[in-house]
């Protein structure tokens, strides 16, 4: 069995934690959460702990996998309905900007249209300046693909150090041409 998956996950005053028919739902403060559970594991609730066992043969593999993975993805959905998950981005380069319309995020950095993203529902992105964006959800999930996925629109380049990081993210510079003499 997974030594993760042993682990019990405690569950805070004020989230209920349902499980139904292989469907695990977890309600909080921040909002409404659900996982479908594979065949091999399931949940068992006992007040204000929960923990995952395994249905299958435990000494396959794939199924010690599942019981860690779902007993992390758990635990996760407990974290994000009751503290929430908040990724934050940085915008370097000389009049690159971003802003926040609604569910849209605006994005000029360098192209010759500005570049469009749609928010999905439940994720709340912000700009407090124009070279810094906080992207705010339950979903751990979530937040992370949305980060990565405005990222992509211009990762940082090694050369001048231009583009869109995690804030922290350090990007290694390499040197220009050098001339010989």
């Amino acid at each position: 069995m997974s030594r993760i998956g042993k682990k019990p996950v405690d569950i805070p005053t004020g989230v209920t934690v349902k499980n139904a028919t292989g469907q695990v739902t977890v309600k909080g403060p921040k909002g409404e959460l659900s996982i479908k559970l594979r065949p091999e594991v399931d949940v068992q609730i006992d007040g204000n702990k929960a923990t995952v066992s395994v249905k299958g043969n435990a000494a396959q593999r794939e199924v010690r996998a599942y019981h860690g993975m779902t007993r992390a993805l758990l635990s996760n959905m407990v974290t994000g309905v009751t503290k929430g998950y908040e990724r934050r981005l940085e915008i370097q380069g000389v009049g690159w900007n971003a802003a926040a319309q609604g569910q849209k995020l605006v994005l000029n950095v360098g192209y010759n249209k500005p570049v469009t993203l749609e928010m999905p529902k439940g994720l709340v992105v912000s700009t407090p300046q124009p070279t810094q964006i906080i992207l705010i959800s339950a979903d751990k999930q979530m937040v992370g693909h949305m980060a990565a996925t405005i990222r992509k629109c211009r990762p940082p380049e090694p050369y001048k150090g231009k583009g869109i990081r995690f804030e922290g993210e350090v990007v290694k510079r390499k040197a220009g041409k050098s001339f010989g003499s």
